[in-house]
Protein backbone atom coordinates (compact mmCIF):
# COMPACT_ATOMS: atom_id res chain seq x y z
CA UNK A 1 0.00 0.00 0.00
CA UNK A 2 1.16 3.25 -0.71
CA UNK A 3 3.27 6.15 1.42
CA UNK A 4 0.66 9.06 1.05
CA UNK A 5 -1.92 7.42 2.86
CA UNK A 6 0.28 6.25 5.29
CA UNK A 7 1.21 9.99 6.46
CA UNK A 8 -0.37 9.54 9.89
CA UNK A 9 -1.37 13.03 11.31
CA UNK A 10 -1.75 12.84 15.22
CA UNK A 11 -5.40 13.05 15.24
CA UNK A 12 -7.15 9.53 16.18
CA UNK A 13 -8.66 9.52 12.97
CA UNK A 14 -7.82 5.96 11.63
CA UNK A 15 -6.42 5.36 8.46
CA UNK A 16 -6.75 3.00 6.17
CA UNK A 17 -6.80 0.32 3.80
CA UNK A 18 -7.80 -0.35 0.31
CA UNK A 19 -11.14 -0.41 -2.17
CA UNK A 20 -11.70 -3.00 -4.16
CA UNK A 21 -13.84 -3.82 -7.77
CA UNK A 22 -16.74 -6.39 -8.65
CA UNK A 23 -15.50 -9.45 -10.29
CA UNK A 24 -16.07 -12.65 -12.09
CA UNK A 25 -13.80 -15.81 -12.80
CA UNK A 26 -12.50 -17.96 -10.15
CA UNK A 27 -9.18 -18.24 -9.62
CA UNK A 28 -7.00 -21.44 -9.19
CA UNK A 29 -4.24 -21.93 -7.05
CA UNK A 30 -2.79 -24.47 -9.33
CA UNK A 31 0.95 -23.32 -10.35
CA UNK A 32 0.87 -24.97 -13.58
CA UNK A 33 0.97 -22.46 -16.41
CA UNK A 34 -0.41 -22.94 -20.23
CA UNK A 35 2.64 -20.55 -21.35
CA UNK A 36 4.79 -18.10 -19.44
CA UNK A 37 3.56 -14.44 -19.26
CA UNK A 38 5.38 -11.75 -20.41
CA UNK A 39 4.69 -9.15 -17.38
CA UNK A 40 5.53 -5.37 -17.25
CA UNK A 41 5.52 -3.67 -13.71
CA UNK A 42 5.25 0.17 -13.46
CA UNK A 43 7.50 0.93 -10.76
CA UNK A 44 9.14 -2.25 -8.81
CA UNK A 45 11.62 -1.77 -6.99
CA UNK A 46 10.22 -0.52 -4.37
CA UNK A 47 7.98 -2.60 -1.04
CA UNK A 48 5.63 -4.88 -3.22
CA UNK A 49 7.24 -5.15 -6.77
CA UNK A 50 10.71 -6.88 -5.71
CA UNK A 51 8.05 -9.50 -4.67
CA UNK A 52 6.49 -9.66 -7.26
CA UNK A 53 9.15 -10.15 -9.46
CA UNK A 54 10.89 -13.15 -7.68
CA UNK A 55 7.46 -15.01 -7.88
CA UNK A 56 6.69 -14.32 -11.30
CA UNK A 57 10.55 -15.71 -12.28
CA UNK A 58 9.79 -18.76 -10.58
CA UNK A 59 6.95 -19.20 -11.93
CA UNK A 60 8.19 -18.91 -15.41
CA UNK A 61 7.04 -15.72 -16.33
CA UNK A 62 9.40 -12.42 -17.86
CA UNK A 63 9.17 -9.62 -16.42
CA UNK A 64 10.14 -6.12 -17.56
CA UNK A 65 10.19 -2.91 -15.07
CA UNK A 66 9.82 0.34 -15.69
CA UNK A 67 11.29 3.02 -13.30
CA UNK A 68 13.06 6.25 -12.97
CA UNK A 69 16.24 4.38 -12.14
CA UNK A 70 16.34 5.75 -8.85
CA UNK A 71 15.22 3.42 -6.00
CA UNK A 72 17.36 0.63 -5.00
CA UNK A 73 15.65 -2.38 -3.98
CA UNK A 74 16.44 -3.97 -0.62
CA UNK A 75 15.17 -7.21 -0.97
CA UNK A 76 15.27 -9.79 -3.29
CA UNK A 77 18.11 -7.76 -4.90
CA UNK A 78 19.36 -10.96 -7.28
CA UNK A 79 16.11 -10.86 -8.72
CA UNK A 80 16.81 -8.08 -10.85
CA UNK A 81 19.39 -9.18 -12.66
CA UNK A 82 17.02 -11.17 -14.45
CA UNK A 83 14.57 -8.68 -15.52
CA UNK A 84 14.93 -5.58 -18.07
CA UNK A 85 15.22 -2.83 -17.06
CA UNK A 86 13.20 0.78 -18.74
CA UNK A 87 14.08 3.71 -17.72
CA UNK A 88 11.71 6.59 -17.90
CA UNK A 89 8.89 9.08 -15.70
CA UNK A 90 5.52 8.49 -15.43
CA UNK A 91 5.10 12.32 -15.74
CA UNK A 92 7.47 13.12 -18.63
CA UNK A 93 8.97 10.28 -20.48
CA UNK A 94 7.08 7.42 -21.23
CA UNK A 95 8.97 6.41 -24.59
CA UNK A 96 10.27 3.06 -23.75
CA UNK A 97 6.88 2.00 -23.28
CA UNK A 98 6.06 2.96 -26.75
CA UNK A 99 5.50 0.13 -29.25
CA UNK A 100 6.14 -2.45 -27.23
CA UNK A 101 3.74 -5.34 -26.16
CA UNK A 102 3.04 -7.26 -22.89
CA UNK A 103 0.53 -9.99 -21.85
CA UNK A 104 0.00 -8.23 -18.62
CA UNK A 105 0.77 -4.61 -16.67
CA UNK A 106 1.02 -4.23 -13.09
CA UNK A 107 1.04 -0.57 -12.05
CA UNK A 108 2.42 -0.15 -8.94
CA UNK A 109 3.12 3.18 -9.04
CA UNK A 110 -0.02 4.63 -9.96
CA UNK A 111 -0.07 7.51 -7.56
CA UNK A 112 -1.84 10.37 -9.78
CA UNK A 113 -4.81 9.83 -11.91
CA UNK A 114 -2.95 11.35 -15.01
CA UNK A 115 -0.25 8.52 -14.87
CA UNK A 116 -2.54 5.85 -15.06
CA UNK A 117 -4.97 7.30 -17.28
CA UNK A 118 -1.75 7.89 -20.07
CA UNK A 119 -0.51 4.67 -19.72
CA UNK A 120 -3.11 2.83 -19.56
CA UNK A 121 -4.25 4.56 -22.87
CA UNK A 122 -0.75 4.12 -23.79
CA UNK A 123 -1.20 0.41 -23.62
CA UNK A 124 -4.49 -0.40 -24.19
CA UNK A 125 -3.94 -2.07 -27.54
CA UNK A 126 -0.35 -3.68 -27.18
CA UNK A 127 -1.20 -5.65 -23.85
CA UNK A 128 -3.99 -8.46 -22.53
CA UNK A 129 -4.43 -7.19 -19.04
CA UNK A 130 -3.91 -4.00 -17.04
CA UNK A 131 -3.39 -4.86 -13.21
CA UNK A 132 -3.93 -1.99 -10.88
CA UNK A 133 -2.58 -1.84 -7.28
CA UNK A 134 -5.18 -0.34 -5.47
CA UNK A 135 -6.11 0.35 -1.36
CA UNK A 136 -8.91 -0.18 0.74
CA UNK A 137 -8.44 3.74 1.66
CA UNK A 138 -11.24 3.78 -1.34
CA UNK A 139 -13.78 3.34 1.10
CA UNK A 140 -13.22 6.22 3.46
CA UNK A 141 -14.91 7.02 5.31
CA UNK A 142 -14.95 3.57 7.14
CA UNK A 143 -18.51 3.79 8.36
CA UNK A 144 -19.81 0.20 7.91
CA UNK A 145 -18.79 -2.67 8.69
CA UNK A 146 -18.54 -6.01 6.41
CA UNK A 147 -16.79 -4.15 3.46
CA UNK A 148 -17.28 -5.79 0.18
CA UNK A 149 -15.92 -5.19 -3.52
CA UNK A 150 -19.40 -3.81 -4.62
CA UNK A 151 -19.32 -0.92 -2.00
CA UNK A 152 -19.87 2.52 -3.61
CA UNK A 153 -16.77 4.58 -3.32
CA UNK A 154 -16.37 8.37 -4.04
CA UNK A 155 -15.19 9.85 -7.19
CA UNK A 156 -14.87 13.53 -5.63
CA UNK A 157 -13.58 15.23 -2.74
CA UNK A 158 -16.70 16.27 -0.61
CA UNK A 159 -17.09 20.23 0.38
CA UNK A 160 -16.14 21.40 2.97
CA UNK A 161 -13.56 19.84 4.25
CA UNK A 162 -11.40 21.96 6.20
CA UNK A 163 -9.44 19.75 8.25
CA UNK A 164 -5.71 18.67 6.89
CA UNK A 165 -5.74 15.22 7.94
CA UNK A 166 -9.52 14.75 6.65
CA UNK A 167 -8.13 16.15 3.42
CA UNK A 168 -5.19 13.76 2.96
CA UNK A 169 -7.67 10.79 3.35
CA UNK A 170 -10.55 11.82 1.05
CA UNK A 171 -7.66 12.65 -1.38
CA UNK A 172 -6.05 9.59 -1.49
CA UNK A 173 -9.22 7.11 -1.58
CA UNK A 174 -10.65 9.37 -4.46
CA UNK A 175 -6.82 9.52 -6.38
CA UNK A 176 -7.14 5.83 -6.33
CA UNK A 177 -10.74 5.00 -7.07
CA UNK A 178 -10.50 7.29 -9.81
CA UNK A 179 -7.22 5.43 -10.70
CA UNK A 180 -9.33 2.26 -10.83
CA UNK A 181 -11.73 4.30 -12.73
CA UNK A 182 -9.36 4.93 -15.96
CA UNK A 183 -7.83 1.28 -15.85
CA UNK A 184 -11.11 0.19 -16.71
CA UNK A 185 -11.81 2.77 -19.61
CA UNK A 186 -9.09 1.83 -20.90
CA UNK A 187 -9.10 -2.12 -20.55
CA UNK A 188 -12.58 -2.57 -19.88
CA UNK A 189 -14.00 -4.62 -16.81
CA UNK A 190 -13.28 -7.98 -19.15
CA UNK A 191 -9.32 -6.89 -18.75
CA UNK A 192 -9.18 -4.94 -15.95
CA UNK A 193 -7.98 -6.48 -12.87
CA UNK A 194 -7.96 -3.95 -9.47
CA UNK A 195 -5.97 -5.04 -5.98
CA UNK A 196 -7.13 -3.36 -3.00
CA UNK A 197 -4.59 -4.30 -0.27
CA UNK A 198 -4.83 -3.20 3.51
CA UNK A 199 -1.89 -2.32 5.56
CA UNK A 200 0.74 -4.58 4.19
CA UNK A 201 4.12 -5.62 6.05
CA UNK A 202 7.07 -7.90 5.32
CA UNK A 203 10.97 -8.00 4.28
CA UNK A 204 11.40 -4.54 2.05
CA UNK A 205 8.81 -2.38 3.93
CA UNK A 206 9.93 1.32 3.27
CA UNK A 207 7.28 2.90 5.22
CA UNK A 208 8.43 1.74 8.80
CA UNK A 209 4.68 1.58 9.87
CA UNK A 210 4.71 -2.01 11.33
CA UNK A 211 8.11 -2.34 11.87
CA UNK A 212 7.61 -1.70 15.48
CA UNK A 213 6.01 -4.88 16.09
CA UNK A 214 8.99 -7.42 15.36
CA UNK A 215 11.62 -5.07 16.91
CA UNK A 216 9.81 -4.53 19.96
CA UNK A 217 8.51 -8.36 20.30
CA UNK A 218 12.14 -9.46 20.17
CA UNK A 219 13.38 -7.33 23.18
CA UNK A 220 10.90 -9.00 25.42
CA UNK A 221 9.96 -7.23 28.67
CA UNK A 222 6.50 -5.40 29.28
CA UNK A 223 4.94 -4.33 26.04
CA UNK A 224 2.65 -1.67 25.40
CA UNK A 225 -0.70 -2.84 23.99
CA UNK A 226 -2.92 0.06 22.29
CA UNK A 227 -6.62 0.15 22.22
CA UNK A 228 -9.75 -1.67 23.86
CA UNK A 229 -9.94 -5.23 23.75
CA UNK A 230 -12.56 -5.54 20.71
CA UNK A 231 -10.61 -3.16 18.57
CA UNK A 232 -10.05 -4.75 15.22
CA UNK A 233 -6.90 -5.31 13.10
CA UNK A 234 -6.29 -6.01 10.05
CA UNK A 235 -3.40 -6.60 7.52
CA UNK A 236 -1.14 -8.79 5.40
CA UNK A 237 2.07 -10.12 4.56
CA UNK A 238 3.38 -7.87 1.83
CA UNK A 239 4.37 -11.47 -0.54
CA UNK A 240 0.83 -12.85 0.05
CA UNK A 241 -0.61 -9.62 -2.03
CA UNK A 242 2.09 -10.13 -4.65
CA UNK A 243 1.77 -13.62 -5.49
CA UNK A 244 -2.13 -13.41 -5.29
CA UNK A 245 -1.89 -10.52 -7.74
CA UNK A 246 0.41 -13.08 -10.07
CA UNK A 247 -1.79 -15.34 -9.97
CA UNK A 248 -5.10 -13.38 -10.39
CA UNK A 249 -3.29 -12.22 -14.00
CA UNK A 250 -2.13 -15.83 -14.96
CA UNK A 251 -5.58 -16.88 -14.43
CA UNK A 252 -7.01 -13.47 -16.44
CA UNK A 253 -9.50 -13.63 -13.55
CA UNK A 254 -10.64 -9.80 -14.16
CA UNK A 255 -12.49 -7.84 -11.46
CA UNK A 256 -12.15 -6.48 -7.44
CA UNK A 257 -10.29 -7.82 -4.49
CA UNK A 258 -9.87 -6.86 -1.51
CA UNK A 259 -6.20 -8.25 -0.78
CA UNK A 260 -7.09 -8.18 3.32
CA UNK A 261 -5.53 -10.65 6.20
CA UNK A 262 -5.80 -11.90 8.42
CA UNK A 263 -7.60 -14.87 7.28
CA UNK A 264 -10.27 -15.18 9.98
CA UNK A 265 -11.50 -11.97 12.46
CA UNK A 266 -8.47 -10.40 15.10
CA UNK A 267 -8.26 -8.14 17.60
CA UNK A 268 -5.63 -6.04 18.42
CA UNK A 269 -4.79 -8.15 21.81
CA UNK A 270 -5.42 -11.19 19.85
CA UNK A 271 -2.42 -9.63 17.34
CA UNK A 272 -0.17 -9.10 20.40
CA UNK A 273 -1.05 -12.09 22.75
CA UNK A 274 -0.43 -14.85 19.56
CA UNK A 275 2.90 -13.17 18.25
CA UNK A 276 4.99 -12.39 21.91
CA UNK A 277 6.51 -15.71 22.16
CA UNK A 278 8.16 -15.88 18.38
CA UNK A 279 11.41 -14.86 19.87
CA UNK A 280 13.15 -16.37 22.82
CA UNK A 281 12.52 -13.65 25.46
CA UNK A 282 10.49 -13.04 28.55
CA UNK A 283 7.21 -10.55 27.79
CA UNK A 284 4.64 -9.47 29.95
CA UNK A 285 1.58 -7.67 28.11
CA UNK A 286 0.31 -4.26 29.35
CA UNK A 287 -3.00 -3.31 27.73
CA UNK A 288 -3.84 0.07 27.37
CA UNK A 289 -7.47 1.11 26.51
CA UNK A 290 -8.24 4.50 27.63
CA UNK A 291 -8.41 6.29 24.21
CA UNK A 292 -7.45 9.98 25.80
CA UNK A 293 -4.43 8.30 27.83
CA UNK A 294 -3.21 7.01 24.77
CA UNK A 295 -3.82 10.55 22.81
CA UNK A 296 -2.26 12.72 25.60
CA UNK A 297 1.03 10.81 25.36
CA UNK A 298 1.24 11.08 21.44
CA UNK A 299 0.07 7.44 20.52
CA UNK A 300 -2.03 7.87 17.90
CA UNK A 301 -2.05 4.94 16.33
CA UNK A 302 0.08 1.59 16.03
CA UNK A 303 -0.26 -0.40 13.15
CA UNK A 304 -1.96 -2.63 12.78
CA UNK A 305 -3.75 -0.53 15.66
CA UNK A 306 -5.43 2.95 14.95
CA UNK A 307 -8.24 3.82 17.24
CA UNK A 308 -11.40 3.47 15.93
CA UNK A 309 -13.76 6.45 16.07
CA UNK A 310 -16.88 7.11 13.54
CA UNK A 311 -14.77 7.46 10.14
CA UNK A 312 -12.20 4.89 11.15
CA UNK A 313 -14.97 2.09 12.16
CA UNK A 314 -14.80 -0.24 8.86
CA UNK A 315 -11.48 0.24 8.53
CA UNK A 316 -10.49 -3.07 9.81
CA UNK A 317 -13.59 -4.91 8.87
CA UNK A 318 -13.03 -5.46 5.27
CA UNK A 319 -14.07 -8.42 3.90
CA UNK A 320 -12.24 -10.86 2.15
CA UNK A 321 -14.29 -13.61 1.37
CA UNK A 322 -14.25 -12.91 -2.17
CA UNK A 323 -10.76 -12.88 -2.27
CA UNK A 324 -10.06 -16.32 -0.98
CA UNK A 325 -12.58 -18.00 -2.84
CA UNK A 326 -10.56 -16.56 -5.74
CA UNK A 327 -7.10 -17.53 -3.91
CA UNK A 328 -5.88 -15.43 -1.42
CA UNK A 329 -3.67 -17.15 0.83
CA UNK A 330 -1.81 -16.61 3.86
CA UNK A 331 1.26 -17.19 5.62
CA UNK A 332 1.39 -17.46 9.50
CA UNK A 333 1.38 -14.35 11.20
CA UNK A 334 4.34 -15.53 13.29
CA UNK A 335 6.49 -16.97 10.54
CA UNK A 336 5.86 -13.24 8.50
CA UNK A 337 6.88 -11.18 11.79
CA UNK A 338 10.24 -13.86 12.59
CA UNK A 339 11.08 -13.43 8.64
CA UNK A 340 10.65 -9.21 8.73
CA UNK A 341 12.90 -9.20 11.99
CA UNK A 342 15.24 -11.16 10.40
CA UNK A 343 15.55 -9.04 6.64
CA UNK A 344 15.70 -5.96 8.93
CA UNK A 345 18.94 -6.88 10.81
CA UNK A 346 20.34 -8.43 7.47
CA UNK A 347 23.03 -6.78 5.39
CA UNK A 348 20.16 -5.38 3.39
CA UNK A 349 20.18 -2.48 5.40
CA UNK A 350 22.56 -0.52 7.01
CA UNK A 351 22.98 0.71 10.85
CA UNK A 352 22.31 3.88 10.29
CA UNK A 353 18.89 2.69 8.56
CA UNK A 354 18.04 0.84 11.44
CA UNK A 355 18.67 3.67 13.96
CA UNK A 356 16.67 6.46 11.91
CA UNK A 357 13.82 3.64 12.92
CA UNK A 358 14.72 2.33 16.44
CA UNK A 359 16.00 5.51 18.05
CA UNK A 360 13.25 7.91 16.75
CA UNK A 361 12.71 10.94 19.08
CA UNK A 362 9.50 10.54 20.28
CA UNK A 363 8.20 7.48 19.25
CA UNK A 364 6.62 4.32 21.13
CA UNK A 365 9.63 2.27 20.95
CA UNK A 366 11.58 5.10 22.83
CA UNK A 367 9.07 6.54 25.43
CA UNK A 368 7.62 2.69 25.86
CA UNK A 369 8.89 2.53 29.59
CA UNK A 370 7.42 5.60 30.34
CA UNK A 371 4.39 5.86 28.97
CA UNK A 372 3.96 2.38 30.70
CA UNK A 373 4.78 3.68 34.43
CA UNK A 374 2.30 6.70 34.08
CA UNK A 375 -0.39 4.03 33.01
CA UNK A 376 0.91 2.16 36.26
CA UNK A 377 0.33 5.45 38.42
CA UNK A 378 -2.67 5.79 36.53
CA UNK A 379 -4.77 2.90 37.20
CA UNK A 380 -2.89 2.26 40.41
CA UNK A 381 -1.32 -1.62 38.88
Amino acid sequence: MSNSRRKFIKKSILLSASIPIISSGLLSCNNNNDKPLSILILGGTSFLGPHQIKYALARGHKVSIFTRGKTKPNVNVAVFNKVEHLIGDREHNLSALENRKWDVVIDNSGRNVEWTKKTAQLLKDNCQLYVYTSSTGVYFPYKTADIKESQKVLHKMPDNIDDEFLKMEYGYGVMKANSEQETIKAFGKERSIIVRPTYMFGPGDKTDRFMHWPVRLAKGGEILVPGKTEDPVQYIDVRDVAEFMIRLAEQKAAGIYNAVGPSNKETMLNFVTKTQNIFDVESTLIQIDDYEFLKEHKVYYLVPWIPIDELSYGSARVSNNFSIKNGLTFRETKTSIKETHNWWYSDNLTDERRAKFEQKENSVLMKEKEIIAAWKKKTKI
